[in-house]
């Protein structure tokens, strides 16, 4: 396998697939910064906002065979570290070409949040009056057909909002000229809107949630946003995060936040260990190990979502010759005390930032671990001398994201690489206080 890039070759495509239908592939596993299209080899070069994305969709795709448009694609990961400003112009072909018209068609890339009519209405009325909507899903992905009064004013809008994103970082419009001449619209409501007709019927029938969200009551509440170009709540992160659903097994809808953790092994397990192995899954409040059974410790997480993903990821898992029994407490909450340990306002706690990207990461453990925040100039030697000495390290590899040096570690089993995780993460290595994670990866 090639070494770890940003980067994605994906050869095979056809003339047929767009731009558009690549983006769609590689949409549940993180934002694609940059395309190439080299039609005349039948290739693309997408790249990944971050190597964690790459991987991961490099992961996903070695057990399933993607297909575009009834074709199979090929995936891998590109000798390129960075795509450069002149290879992502170059390539793109005349898709966006067509003949201006008052009517544009734009599909919404890295959809995280949910987008209706009047978020459209309220991006595309600063470019003149806006005449009807339509709202629809196709392979593409999320798609919008905006109708103007005139074609200068849809002009003026593709200028301006081609390539765009309608909130910070994600919802990105890819803009195109469509070919009709007339929207039709029946209903009123938040798929399909007729500005210029008020008293079009609402539509009686319940809606059905956009791109398989699930339904974001079922999770957390969270608010429309005042304006576009805004952020909006969590519940269609999370939902984005996981490819717009939840793992198999994960309901979503679980409310209790602390665990009863048993068949713990006494003698090597502390509430330190706990919190570096169900960190993975959630922020941490509080971890206590109960004096009356010592082989017992209750977690509390930060919400039961998190939770949730902690029963579901580590019911099983083994740790230190011990099998894990990973269950819902009876307790709401672990009463603050002297036995106590608070983890509420530790640095170390994962979902304090990159939210989106640490729930795209979860995983249960496997025999890969990914280490982070290394020193510029540590060795592989120095790697293996740090973590060798919780199992069989069969390969190492360095690499470098952004400047920065990471590593893979590859164990004999689970079962060693979580004894390393749990043990040598937030610990120090030649300064640096470092951080570790499962990888998804099968091999180096």
């Amino acid at each position: 396998m090639a070494e770890p890039s940003k980067v994605i070759h994906i050869r095979n495509v056809g003339q047929e697939i767009a731009e558009a239908d690549l983006l769609q592939l590689m949409q549940p596993f993180g934002t694609v910064s940059k395309v190439v299209m080299l039609r005349a080899k039948n290739q693309a070069l997408l790249q990944m906002q971050d190597i964690h994305s790459s991987v991961s969709a490099l992961q996903y795709y070695s057990t399933v065979q993607p297909s575009v448009r009834g074709r199979n694609v090929y995936i891998q990961f590109s000798s390129h570290q960075e795509l450069t400003t002149d290879q992502s112009s170059h390539g793109r072909n005349s898709d966006q070409d067509s003949e201006p018209n008052r009517i544009l068609l734009a599909t919404i890339h890295h959809m995280m949040y949910p987008i209706t009519v009047e978020v459209l209405h309220q991006v595309f009325k600063a470019y003149g009056f806006v005449e009807k909507i339509v709202t629809f899903q196709k392979s593409a992905g999320f798609q919008a057909l905006v109708q103007y009064q005139s074609r200068q004013e849809a002009v003026e809008a593709f200028g301006a909002l081609h390539g765009r994103n309608i909130y910070d970082g994600c919802c990105q419009l890819d803009i195109q000229y469509s070919n009709l001449s007339e929207l039709q619209v029946h209903f009123n409501n938040d798929r399909s809107r007729d500005f210029t007709n008020p008293s079009l019927p609402t539509e009686q029938r319940p809606r059905p949630s956009q791109q398989g969200f699930p339904d974001p009551g079922g999770l957390y509440a969270f608010q429309q946003p005042g304006a576009p170009f805004a952020q909006m709540g969590r519940a269609a992160m999370i939902a984005a995060a996981f490819g717009g659903s939840l793992p198999p097994g994960v309901s979503g809808t679980n409310e209790r936040c602390t665990l009863i953790v048993s068949n713990l092994n006494t003698e090597q397990t502390n509430e330190d260990k706990l919190f570096n192995l169900f960190s993975l899954y959630g922020n941490i409040v509080r971890i206590k190990v109960l004096r009356n059974k010592p082989d017992h410790a209750l977690v509390e997480m930060a919400d039961g979502f998190q939770s949730e993903l902690a029963v579901h990821y580590l019911k099983g898992a083994m740790l230190f010759g011990n099998k894990l029994e990973v269950n819902y407490s009876k307790y709401p909450t672990i009463t603050p005390s002297a036995d106590a340990h608070e983890y509420t306002n530790s640095s170390l706690n994962r979902f304090n930032s990159n939210v989106v990207k640490n729930y795209r990461h979860c995983c249960a453990p496997t025999k890969m671990i990914h280490i982070s925040a290394l020193s510029q100039d540590i060795s592989e030697d120095a790697i293996l001398t740090h973590v060798s000495e919780h199992g069989s390290v069969v390969g190492t590899k360095l690499f470098e994201v952004n400047g920065k040096r990471q590593a893979l570690v590859l164990f004999e089993s689970e079962e060693e690489a979580t004894e390393a995780l749990v043990s040598k993460h937030a610990s120090s290595l030649e300064g640096n206080t470092i951080r570790i994670s499962f990888s998804q990866m099968q091999s180096l």
